[in-house]
């Protein structure tokens, strides 16, 4: 038995998949099949309920998985401090944003954090809310980045930084020449919305609902680069986080309208699991992100189109 068959087992209970747990590590999915096999014949105990699907431990898997986490964990927090010990940055950190944090501000940042510390190893993985959660709980990320962050049982969060909230329209549409307007002029227009089931939709509803404006909406996403590809070719207008826009404002395919009755923002927080130290060098990077809490959201569009230039 050795760590990297304990890894491979997490990963297989963490994906509810032999062939996804495989592909992340670079094996087979026979091979880690057969690294489940060996586990279970050594222990004695069937770990794995195969014939359910998506996959789930058995009991005995669910303590087996609880305690190898916790053996990674250790073992991932001896090997960064041993890189660290003459006062270097050598260890790894895993990040997991959500797109359009990522796209928005995560590369810049992990840019920086390299020139700081060129030993250091940053693995960043932009994934869907449900996922980065996910991701953070089962020990395959160190942290996580979401907006409208809530603390679980299982889960800490931190609050980062928010982001202003505009109106976005192509900029063809006759409400681009607007420098501003109120949320009750919306009433009626065509919309461009995040689906339904996220709790960005909720608050951006329940702003235009105080207002009284019920605009159509005509298409419904998950993800803020979708939804400004409809805006781009006048789908709808639509209303989405300032500093997700400086590509397309730097390029002109986006125009944006203040929104003067309404303080709507865009909260995005840090997750971390709850009663797991961070190693060194994922508190360093936390470190970083907290030194950007104040950007102001110019500052990131300015970041951004730099960064994409």
């Amino acid at each position: 038995m050795n760590l990297k068959s304990l890894k491979i087992f997490c990963d297989i209970v963490s994906r509810r998949s032999f062939s996804r747990a495989a592909e992340d590590n670079g094996i087979s999915q026979s091979g880690a099949s057969q690294v489940v096999g060996q586990l279970e014949s050594r222990l004695g105990v069937q770990l794995i309920e195969r014939s359910k699907r998506p996959l789930v431990p058995t009991p005995e898997g669910k303590t087996f998985f609880d305690g190898c986490r916790k053996i990674i964990a250790q073992y991932d927090a001896l090997e960064d401090q041993v890189r660290s010990c003459h006062d270097e940055v050598a260890g790894r950190v895993r990040v997991a944003a959500i797109y359009s944090v990522g796209l928005s501000h995560m590369s810049r940042y992990v840019q920086e954090f390299m020139s700081r510390h060129p030993k250091a190893n940053v693995r960043l993985e932009y994934l869907h809310p449900d996922r980065v959660l996910e991701s953070v709980e089962n020990g395959q990320a160190d942290v996580g980045i979401v907006s409208y962050p809530r603390s679980t049982r299982t889960i800490e969060a931190e609050p980062w930084r928010e982001e202003p909230m505009v109106l976005v329209c192509a900029p063809g549409n006759p409400l681009a020449a607007r420098g501003q307007l109120r949320l009750t002029e919306l009433h009626g227009q065509r919309m461009v919305s995040f689906d339904p089931d996220l709790v960005i939709r909720h608050e951006i509803d329940r702003a235009l609902t105080a207002h009284g404006a019920e605009p159509v909406v005509v298409m419904e996403f998950d993800n803020v680069e979708t939804i400004k590809r409809a805006v781009e070719i006048d789908a709808g207008v639509s209303i989405l986080p300032e500093p997700t826009l400086g590509r397309e404002l730097t390029a002109g395919t986006l125009a944006i309208v203040r929104l003067v009755d309404d303080e709507l923002v865009r909260p995005l927080g840090i997750l971390r699991a709850r009663g797991k130290p961070l190693t060194s060098t994922a508190s360093r990077f936390v470190e970083l992100l907290r030194g950007h809490a104040h950007d102001t959201a110019m500052d990131v569009v300015a970041e951004t189109a730099g960064a994409e230039s």
